[in-house]
């Protein structure tokens, strides 16, 4: 608690000192600071969407007569006058507001037009203010339309000498427009600029539906419009979500296109950046990034810009795929950024809190209507004052003679005017006021007809004035005319931001290097592998070492995955790019792969991602695995079939169908469904089928509608008529199979 102390001696006159609590006064004077950066340095008014230095300098240019057909003045003159009369701050921030208003890549629609060096996207600084001139857009003037009459409060500047607009009149949603951002204590304010057409869009269907949801209103505004374009990744929920709260986010990415170079090559060409990202500032951090070798793809980078962006990127070679390339460029670098939505604003000037797009228009809507019934009044007031002194010439005409002889004879003319035709002071003063050559018969005219269209004028006004539709009507028609002169017709109003649904990759920076050719991998009996060039249907003429034979033969791509399948049960992975040529005989495999001495290949396949398989053993146990769950990221491989010995692993056939066959070397066949299978990624599985001698030779899955089929020692497609009599449960015993199977026990030769 604070000591209460005699204010002042009583004999002395010396001030006693009042004691408080170092606790109680940091609390005020703290408070004091939070709420004088809140309310008049972070915080737009969500009303014009300014702050008080940027109203200060429209205020200022607009008193010192910088309209769009006029001149230009001296940035420094403006700077020198604002801060004079308005905003008691540095210079330098003054003209750095200035500045950004003027900045063609800083500001959506700018509010200020300037001749000489502003700065530029690179990064570079404005000339100093006694360099550089200014002058006022058209959407300044929009801001300020009507300000004279009435619309907006004012209140004394900071030394009391001069008046201020509290807010300006906004005939625009600036706030959206042009956006905003700050950090104040305790809160902070981030607003990306918007597209004027969509938003008036917006705000028509407002007036006409005042409960529309957001949802609606994102259909109308579908997101952000950055005056550097770019393209917007967001997902459509988010979006929704965030103009929903008034918090969330953008991703946006810089604009590029392929272009094809001589000799087959091509370079990537970027036309546009994200928003606040630095040209010159990207281009340094992508060459560092290149230089530590995070960026393998990527070969060159260039900046051909001239006044529009032109950065052009070069791959480590042609193979690279353009979409790769720039999608490793997207995560490492600020070729997209991210811009937050924090809309926290002053509502009425004087509350800060955070608001959804629909609060925004809202406020901005209602707003227009007090400015619409404040000019309203404020031109019936002027009317009704013009009326009053058309009456009194309008009498004086009539009594023209009597009218002059008064103001040529009476001492008091003016008091005898008033008590002879009955004049109200202001009458009086204006007939007193007249000069002699609007005495004509003409003038007389001009008078009646000037009193007859502002009578109807005023009825006019006394009807809008008295009818909440007539007033949103003609807000709903100046916001038609502002659609009309900013609209996305106009150069300035097209659309700049577009928006793409993001390609979502898997990044593998050592396929992308491999030069996507095709081949055919071929494996021998006895474990030789080789890739051979182009996709060979014909492999009769292919040569083996002395004893050996082919095992198996698959067509792929270089940037492909070889998954080889053995009797161990594990599954190995190799990159077909790093297989070894056609000429010669190849290389043996287990020099490639830790494979016991007791274990052989089974099969191999090529890599298919989301693609199951069917994998058994010799003792007729099995599962379903899927591709996904078998890659091995080591040369040792990944176990996932369980075998012990002398069990082994005789089968990894594709899952297509719902059923399964299972044949035995006991030359019996037993049909059972697909779904009697569990799905795992590592086991010793379930019985398929059960034998007294031998075991599985092999299994297929097929769909029953389509019924089961094999092919014939000579190659012939084969189908069973009826396969009631082998379906049964899973790991019964079977059936001889149908008629004609082959004698080698297989659904296909090897």
């Amino acid at each position: 608690m604070s000591k209460k102390t005699k204010d002042n001696n009583a004999t002395t006159g010396d001030l006693v000192p009042e004691t408080i609590e170092l606790r109680t006064a940091l609390e005020e004077r703290y408070l004091s600071y939070a709420m004088s950066t809140i309310m008049h340095r972070a915080l737009p008014d969500v009303r014009d969407g300014l702050k008080p230095v940027h109203r200060r300098l429209l205020y200022a240019m607009q008193q010192l007569r910088l309209d769009p057909e006029g001149g230009y003045k001296k940035c420094a003159r403006v700077v020198g006058d604002v801060m004079g009369k308005f905003h008691p701050h540095g210079d330098q921030a003054i003209y750095d507001a200035m500045v950004r208003l003027a900045q063609t890549f800083s500001v959506r629609y700018t509010l200020v037009e300037g001749q000489g060096n502003f700065g530029n996207v690179d990064g570079d600084n404005a000339a100093a203010m006694r360099y550089t001139e200014a002058k006022m857009t058209e959407m300044a003037m929009a801001l300020l339309d009507g300000i004279k009459e009435d619309t907006v409060d004012f209140r004394e500047t900071y030394d009391g000498q001069e008046e201020e607009p509290v807010v300006l009149p906004a005939s625009f949603p600036n706030l959206l427009a042009n956006g905003s951002s700050g950090i104040a204590v305790g809160m902070a304010t981030n607003i990306p600029p918007h597209n004027v057409e969509e938003l008036c869009n917006a705000a028509l269907h407002l007036i006409k539906f005042p409960n529309a949801s957001t949802k609606k209103l994102v259909e109308l505004v579908p997101g952000p419009d950055f005056p550097t374009g770019g393209v917007i990744v967001e997902k459509q929920e988010a979006i929704e979500e965030a103009y929903e709260t008034g918090r969330g986010g953008f991703r946006v990415r810089a604009k590029w296109e392929k272009e094809e170079v001589s000799r087959g090559n091509y370079q990537i060409v970027i036309t546009e950046i994200p928003y606040q990202v630095q040209k010159s500032r990207l281009i340094e951090k992508i060459a560092e990034l290149m230089s530590l070798k995070k960026l393998p793809l990527l070969a060159d980078i260039r900046d051909e810009s001239a006044e529009d962006i032109r950065v052009v990127l070069e791959p480590k070679n042609r193979s690279v795929d353009p979409v790769v390339l720039m999608e490793t460029l997207f995560k490492t670098t600020d070729l997209e950024n991210r811009i937050s939505l924090n809309m926290n604003v002053l509502s009425q000037g004087q509350i800060p809190n955070v608001l959804g797009l629909r609060g925004v228009l809202t406020e901005w809507l209602a707003h227009r209507k007090e400015v619409l019934v404040r000019r309203s009044n404020f031109r019936k007031g002027k009317i009704e004052h013009r009326l009053e002194i058309l009456d009194g010439y309008l009498i004086a005409y009539l009594n023209l003679d009597e009218v002059i002889r008064i103001v040529r004879e009476e001492d008091e003319p003016k008091a005898v005017l008033m008590k002879t035709f009955k004049l109200s002071d202001v009458q009086a003063e204006a007939i007193l006021n007249m000069r002699l050559r609007a005495l004509r018969k003409l003038e007389e005219m001009e008078i009646k007809t000037e009193h007859k269209d502002l009578s109807k004028e005023l009825k006019e006004l006394k009807a809008l004035l008295a009818s909440d539709e007539l007033q949103w009507k003609r807000i709903a028609e100046e916001i038609k005319d502002t659609k009309g002169k900013f609209g996305k017709k106009t150069e300035m109003g097209k659309r700049r931001s577009n928006f793409e649904d993001a390609v979502e990759i898997d990044i593998d920076l050592d396929e992308a290097m491999i030069e996507k050719e095709p081949v055919t991998v071929v494996v021998s009996q006895k474990g030789w592998v080789r890739a051979l060039k182009g996709h060979q249907d014909d492999l009769s003429k292919v040569t083996y070492k002395a004893g050996d034979e082919l095992k198996f033969a698959v067509q792929a791509m270089t940037t492909d995955k070889l998954v080889l399948f053995a009797t161990n049960g594990k599954f190995f992975t190799l990159g077909v790019d790093k297989l070894p040529g056609g000429r010669g005989h190849g290389e043996p495999v287990r020099i490639m792969i830790d494979l016991e001495a007791t274990s052989d290949i089974v099969t191999g396949f090529i890599y298919t991602a989301g693609r199951k398989r069917l994998v058994a053993s010799h003792q007729g146990n099995g599962f379903i695995v899927g591709e996904d769950e078998v890659i091995a990221g080591t040369r040792k491989g990944k176990q996932v079939l369980n075998v012990k010995e002398p069990d082994e692993a005789v089968s990894c056939s594709i899952v297509d169908g719902d059923m399964v066959a299972v044949i035995g070397e006991n030359r019996k066949m037993v049909v059972f469904p697909l779904d009697e299978l569990n799905e795992m990624t590592r086991g010793k599985g379930v019985r398929l089928q059960k034998y007294k001698d031998g075991g599985l030779s092999d299994i297929k899955t097929f769909h029953k509608k389509e019924g089961l089929t094999w092919v014939d020692s000579a190659g012939r497609n084969c189908k069973a008529d009826g396969l009631i009599e082998w379906q049964g449960a899973r790991a019964s015993a079977g059936r001889m199979p149908p008629k004609g199977f082959p004698k080698t026990n297989k659904f296909s030769p090897k």
